[in-house]
């Protein structure tokens, strides 16, 4: 995890320290530890939560992502937004609550959309400027407020290739602790434009065929590979 986080697994309570319950994993009650910088860690070896990505199972990454949230939402919410006041927690959820104004705050989670485009057979897939070497994924974006899932994809795709999109279909969604997302993906049919990058997001973008992909996800632990993958499979190549 990264510094400042940790997950400790056990049966009981393992430390007298500030401990957040986040569920069960191999029948062991798991806990979100907050090591601050101060912390004296012993053995632990902290570790960016990006650089456990495959390194660890599939489960417990998630359980990390979740662990991680948390702590920064404790972290970020020890005092009122509204009024400054130091905020106490609900007992019977995560909601804090300022003991004066009565303002009410809860984990952040921020919606955002992952998208597979479709044109025969081909897909859309974009280099985007957070992958330091060349490597293709599909598109994303955050939700804005006031709409809908399906007209965010319709306007990230507009706007970062310069495409029409139309046949939005859900696919599935999942948690992505960079830094509180949830990812909803979908697959969408091309119907009509010409690519234009948006450079300030963009590299390079362009159709691939199921036997001339780009370095790109397939499968594994992402979301974005989920939707390669399923594609792969519906054009019988694996």
């Amino acid at each position: 995890m990264e510094p400042g986080g940790g997950l400790v697994k056990s049966s009981e309570q393992p430390i007298a320290a500030p401990t957040t319950f986040l569920g069960a994993l191999d029948g062991y009650g798991v806990y979100a530890i907050d090591l601050h910088d101060t912390s004296e860690e012993g053995d632990l070896e902290p570790v960016n939560l990006r650089k456990l990505y495959g390194r660890i199972p599939d489960e417990e990454w998630v359980v990390c992502g979740r662990a991680e949230q948390i702590v920064n939402y404790d972290r970020t919410h020890v005092y009122c937004g509204r009024c400054a006041t130091p905020t106490n927690t609900n007992a019977h959820d995560r909601g804090k609550v300022c003991p004066s104004c009565k303002h009410m705050a809860f984990p952040r989670l921020s919606p955002a959309m992952i998208v597979l485009v479709e044109r025969e057979d081909e897909v859309l897939l974009a280099w985007g400027r957070q992958f330091p070497g060349r490597f293709f994924s599909t598109l994303a974006g955050f939700v804005e407020p006031g709409e809908s899932l399906e007209q965010a994809v319709e306007r990230e795709v507009m706007e970062e290739v310069g495409l029409s999109v139309s046949d939005i279909k859900y696919f599935g969604s999942q948690p992505w602790p960079f830094p509180h997302s949830l990812m909803c993906g979908f697959h969408c049919t091309y119907s009509g434009g010409e690519i234009l990058i948006q450079e300030e997001e963009i590299v390079e973008a362009g159709w691939f065929k199921a036997t001339d992909l780009p370095p790109c996800p397939v499968g594994g632990m992402s979301i974005a590979g989920w939707l390669i993958k399923d594609w792969l499979d519906r054009q019988k190549i694996s």
